[in-house]
């Protein structure tokens, strides 16, 4: 039975998923930012033609085929913005070319057919895929509600050139899938992680609650590549708190000055409960001004006083048009996860299954190990999860055939 399920159809997975919005890799920074908020998407997925120009073929284009070739997110823009001459001038720093925010590498985004097997998919995920490519079926009814997008969002599209529509299949979908028919994975679900060989000591990354929260940068960046988060931990190596992509995902692009000016502890702060104390967002002014960073200084202002800058990079329409400003991000959050700084943590001992409940509950990509004493043993992601049932399947299937 275990096997059978590993070998079903992706587009099982696929039923009711929303079509794909999509950018041109043309595209700049900052119109990737208005439609991350607009829509109110996590990501946004990045092709490498014009897909809202339907009168133009693939070959007229100058590409074989229009494919998908990343993703961007809150994050990414975030990490940019952080740097100094990026946030001395922000309004320039909005107009650079999308592609800078797109990894050379090409395996973190991947196309996989409807009819490919859920094997097939955590193969693509085991070799550092973390989102899935896959076609909708079309219908009449989704053909209108391209045309609404579209004109809507002239930039932004869910129809593509081969007129298809597509959606994401994340690890997340999977792992979700899979818990649904844990039975069939009985007794490997009920093991302890630390007799599965799936706690990575490897990508632990830690930065000291003391330290400048720039020094986070490289391991925010290396984080979202694996889908993993950076512990924020005391003199004594134990677990405080968290800073994930999830988290910096819920907001908004003020937080790169934050991450400019304060501690890494003062950034769990700023960017928990759903909003920052009033005293950490005066220090911030305070250490811009005294780096004459005038134009981020601007942006945290606006922020804090409750005022939207989105149009401030751009001459398209209002975000009141769509009624995601900066606002309904914050409160949309708060009303699902009461603190986003806080991390999640598990033993050695913690079963997969529990594990996996976890995971999914507070919808992050990983989960803490911690020993007895509170300090880190090592993270248990999505893929790891995986890559149990992926071993458990091929143990099975070799059993039948013998």
């Amino acid at each position: 039975m275990a096997v059978s399920l590993l070998t079903r159809q992706v587009s099982d997975l696929c039923l009711g998923k929303p079509a794909l919005k999509s950018l041109s890799i043309s595209s700049t920074i900052g119109d990737a930012l208005l439609a991350l908020k607009r829509l109110g998407e996590n990501f946004i997925s990045i092709w490498n033609c014009d897909q809202h120009d339907h009168n133009l073929s693939a070959v007229d284009r100058g590409f074989k085929e229009c494919r998908c070739v990343g993703k961007v997110c809150m994050v990414n823009i975030i990490c940019f913005l952080c740097k100094e001459e990026n946030l001395s001038n922000l309004a320039t720093a909005l107009q650079t070319p999308l592609s800078v925010l797109i990894p050379k590498s090409p395996c973190l985004v991947r196309h996989l057919e409807p009819n490919a097997s859920l094997l097939d998919a955590i193969d693509l995920i085991q070799e550092g895929a973390q989102n899935l490519v896959i076609p909708l079926e079309s219908s009449s009814k989704t053909s209108s509600r391209k045309k609404l997008v579209q004109g809507t969002l002239s930039k932004i599209s869910t129809l593509h050139n081969n007129n298809r529509q597509y959606c994401w299949l994340t690890q997340e979908d999977i792992i979700r899938y899979l818990l649904n028919s844990i039975g069939l994975f009985c007794p490997t679900a009920a093991n302890p992680i630390n007799s599965l060989d799936i706690i990575d000591t490897r990508n632990k990354m830690a930065v000291h609650y003391d330290n400048p929260a720039s020094s986070v940068l490289p391991f925010i960046s290396r984080s979202l590549e694996i889908q993993a988060s950076v512990a924020i931990v005391d003199s004594d190596g134990k677990l405080v708190g968290e800073i994930s992509p999830f988290t910096l995902n819920y907001c908004d692009e003020d937080v790169a000055a934050a991450i400019a000016t304060l501690s890494a502890g003062d950034l769990l702060a700023y960017v928990d409960c759903g909003g920052p104390p009033e005293d950490l967002v005066q220090l911030v002014k305070k250490r811009l001004q005294e780096r004459n960073l005038e134009q981020a200084l601007e942006l945290v202002e606006e922020y804090s006083s409750g005022a939207s800058i989105s149009t401030s990079y751009s001459s398209s329409s209002s975000d009141d048009e769509f009624g995601m400003g900066r606002s309904a991000r914050w409160m949309g959050y708060s009303a699902r996860v009461v603190r986003r700084s806080e991390a999640i943590l598990c033993y050695p001992w913690s079963s997969l299954v529990a594990v996996m409940i976890q995971a999914l509950s507070r919808r992050v990509s990983c989960v803490w190990v911690v020993d007895d004493d509170g300090t880190l043993a090592g993270i248990v992601s999505f893929a790891g999860m995986m890559k149990v049932f992926r071993e458990r399947s091929r143990t099975m299937r070799e059993g039948c055939l013998n």
